[in-house]
């Protein structure tokens, strides 16, 4: 960055804006002073209704939809055009988007009619007409009150997009017709508000955010990220309430925005006859493209993108709980509840059994020819040789016997297992020696590594049953590392990922920049991006400069997404700081002025996550020698330096070059003169006595006298402008900034 001819950093901005900062201060200095309590303000279009048209054409308005009271706020809702054949629940509720239930509601779905958060409207006759719910009027119409809060019943508007709704009730549950939204946001928020400035935290802090949500892939079960065609495998089963087809099977997505490229729908029977088959796990990748997966009761199948089918064959025994590559190209590992295999998939016959006492699910580990298999009832971690097909070792696990089952997977890198169990994670080495107990607030459901970055991400889900002080519907993800087990990102929470209809999972791209996780209560696969606070990697140094010099101070930070710069300068010994206008490159480059000597200097880095500054650098600038033969006119005055600008520079030898912040000078010599004339600036004088350069002079209308020391340096007092400088200095570090915090939006059900 070059500053602006005549303007040196810490120049105030233009007049105009002055004004408008200083009335938007003025005006927030005014609400403060009149006292409004948090939380009560509404927005000026509070009390103007909204109107939405549903599926069928009915009509739903909400009297206030904005700036709502997030303590409560009564708001009048009434309806038109609906169907007298079914029933429909009004109520707050967490908007998951089209075509998925409007769920968790705020009070849940009243059945029971004495609710004040939701209301029960049914057609005329209805069994519950009278005590429990209210009749539609003449034309399918209603008209009730219902009492909101942000915060409530497992539903937390601050955190989801929230919309008053109408939808199907309990007896038709699977009917979207009846969903009608109409957005809301309460004090401090604005609807349809995606993101808003970082915040302050730790230079290059980890962390993730939600980017998409692919509601593509029915009831997602399982996934899995192709390491050589990039495409997203999801495993899934029939979402019956979200959608008009039977969504069940091997779904092929573009993981850049979700959309569909294949879905294999079918797989062969008992019989050998192809059927309409759930994907239930995907053991593993196919070369090139395509997975192996097991799909219900008993079939193993694999495909492709593109393929109209799955082949596959289907086994004799129990029910498939657990499947894994196996140990040649040919075959994999499948668990029958206690019964271990190895499978040729082309012909389904076992080449190698082994019969445990108990489990259900296991995690294979090729690289140390390990396997190892879970038996949540006993509280028992076995180890298999994969050579001798062999129990190799049995291990407690603390806690397990009776818990509730998580999962078995092992690290890559290291060979360690991670077993979740309830709400823990319990890590063992490649030796069967515990390690490491991880706790979190919700049951622990899935996890996956990255071996590049050596991190390990879990994904705990909440129990969803809100009768446990426990349970809120949130779900979490966290990230460690696989050495230490330190928590290497910010925990992210993951609004509606409860476990009532199903657990979640996990895939992770090569390098962590993106994490998929599932969501089978709500239908939905969250892609999570990853974000790094901005982190200095080049920092400015304390810089000494001769007046007139050209200088540059640098700095660099790194971040994701990348950093925004603007540079600030302090006048006063970094008790108050001000943007330097325009400054908003690496590098902060101007002319030295002996009136900056003493200023101090900041990058400070932006982006999403955080704010990051670098450490002060102090400015010392030094008069020039020498003299000018017959000087020059002096600049335009600067209001930032304190002195006006400097004529031709007229020192014996002196620098012409830029001085960078820990860099060289080079320049060019001038002759030595003799006496100079006057330089005029902005109606302010400047004059030379003796031979040297002239300085022009300060405020408009001062004078600005250079003086003489034998022919050397000229240096002008600047003090008037200094203290107007300092006193605006002042103004600005008086006032008030305000950040609108934009809340965080989450798309992703009662």
């Amino acid at each position: 960055m070059t500053s602006t001819p005549g303007t040196a950093p810490g120049t105030p901005p233009g007049g105009q804006s002055r004004l408008r900062r200083r009335a938007g201060t003025a005006a927030v200095a005014a609400l403060l002073l009149a006292g409004i309590p948090v939380g009560a303000a509404v927005s000026a279009d509070a009390g103007t209704p909204k109107t939405a048209t549903g599926p069928q054409g009915q009509k739903l308005t909400v009297s206030a939809t904005t700036g709502l009271d997030p303590a409560q706020q009564k708001v009048r809702v009434q309806g038109e055009g609906y169907g007298l054949t079914t029933g429909i629940y009004v109520a707050l509720c967490k908007d998951n988007g089209d075509n998925r239930v409007p769920s968790p509601c705020l009070g849940g779905a009243d059945m029971s009619g004495g609710s004040k958060t939701s209301q029960w409207i049914v057609p005329p006759g209805d069994p519950y007409e009278g005590d429990l719910a209210q009749a539609f009027g003449p034309g399918g119409t209603f008209d009730v009150e219902i009492e909101i809060a942000q915060k409530g019943d497992g539903l937390d508007c601050a955190e989801v997009a929230c919309s008053v709704v109408t939808r199907a009730d309990h007896r038709a549950a699977g009917d979207r017709t009846q969903d009608v939204r109409i957005p809301v946001a309460f004090a401090g928020q604005d609807p349809g508000d995606g993101g808003g400035e970082g915040v302050d935290v730790p230079a290059g802090t980890v962390s993730y955010r939600s980017a998409a949500d692919f509601t593509t892939a029915g009831k997602p079960l399982d996934l899995l990220l192709h390491p050589d065609s990039k495409k997203l495998y999801v495993g899934a089963d029939n979402l019956p309430d979200t959608a008009d087809v039977d969504e069940r099977g091997l779904h092929v997505l573009n993981p850049e925005n979700g959309t569909s490229e294949s879905w294999i729908s079918q797989a062969p029977g008992s019989t050998g006859a192809l059927r309409a088959s759930a994907a239930a796990r995907i053991a593993g990748p196919l070369p090139g493209d395509g997975v192996v997966y097991n799909y219900p009761l008993r079939g193993i199948g694999s495909a492709k993108s593109g393929d109209e089918a799955a082949t596959g064959v289907w086994l004799a025994g129990s029910t498939i709980t657990d499947i894994a590559p196996g140990t040649t190209p040919g075959t994999v590992l499948v668990a029958q509840g206690a019964t271990l295999s190895e499978i040729e998939r082309a012909t389904g016959t076992a080449t190698r059994t082994l019969t445990l006492q108990g489990g259900t699910q296991f995690a294979a580990d090729p690289e140390r020819g390990a396997l190892w298999y879970t038996d949540f009832t006993a509280g028992k971690l076995h180890r298999v040789d994969l050579a001798s097909f062999t129990v190799s070792g049995s291990f407690d696990l603390p806690g397990g016997s009776g818990g509730m089952a998580g999962f078995t997977e092992t690290d890559p890198a290291t060979g360690a297992v991670w077993v979740g169990v309830g709400r823990s994670v319990l890590v063992f080495d490649a030796a069967g020696t515990l390690v490491k107990t991880l706790v979190g607030k919700d049951l622990a459901r899935d996890a996956a590594f990255d071996t590049a970055s050596g991190r390990a991400y879990v994904v705990w889900q909440d129990g969803g049953d809100l009768s446990d002080p426990a349970n809120d519907n949130n779900g979490t993800l966290t990230v460690y590392g696989t050495e230490d087990f330190a928590v290497a990102a910010q925990d992210l929470s993951l609004p509606g990922n409860h476990s009532q209809a199903g657990a979640a999972s996990l895939a992770v791209e090569p390098g962590g920049a993106t994490v998929f996780v599932t969501s089978p209560a709500e239908g939905k696969i969250t892609k999570l991006v990853r974000q790094v606070s901005p982190l200095v990697t080049r920092a400015p140094a304390d810089l000494t400069a001769k007046e007139g010099e050209e200088v540059a101070i640098r700095a660099e930070a790194e971040g994701t997404p990348e950093p925004t710069v603007r540079w600030q300068v302090s006048t006063d010994d970094a008790q108050t700081w001000k943007d330097v206008e325009g400054a908003r490159e690496s590098a902060l480059t101007f002319t030295a002025r002996t009136a900056q000597d003493g200023y101090r200097y900041r990058a400070e880095f932006r982006n999403d996550v955080g704010t990051t500054r670098t450490a002060a650098v102090t400015l010392t600038v030094t008069a020039a020698t020498g003299g000018d033969t017959g000087g020059d006119v002096g600049g335009n005055g600067d209001a930032s330096n304190g002195a006006g600008s400097t004529g031709s520079d007229g020192s014996t030898g002196g620098d012409g070059g830029t001085q960078s912040s820990g860099g060289s000078t080079t320049g060019d010599s001038d002759s030595t003169g003799g006496s100079g004339p006057t330089g005029t600036s902005g109606g302010s004088t400047g004059t030379s006595d003796g031979s040297g350069a002239t300085v022009g002079g300060g405020v408009a209308g001062g004078t600005g006298t250079a003086a003489t020391s034998g022919g050397g340096s000229l240096a002008a007092t600047g003090a008037t402008v200094m203290s107007v400088t300092l006193a605006a200095a002042g103004l600005v570090g008086a006032g008030v900034l305000v950040h609108r915090r934009a809340r965080r939006r989450t798309e992703g059900a009662l």
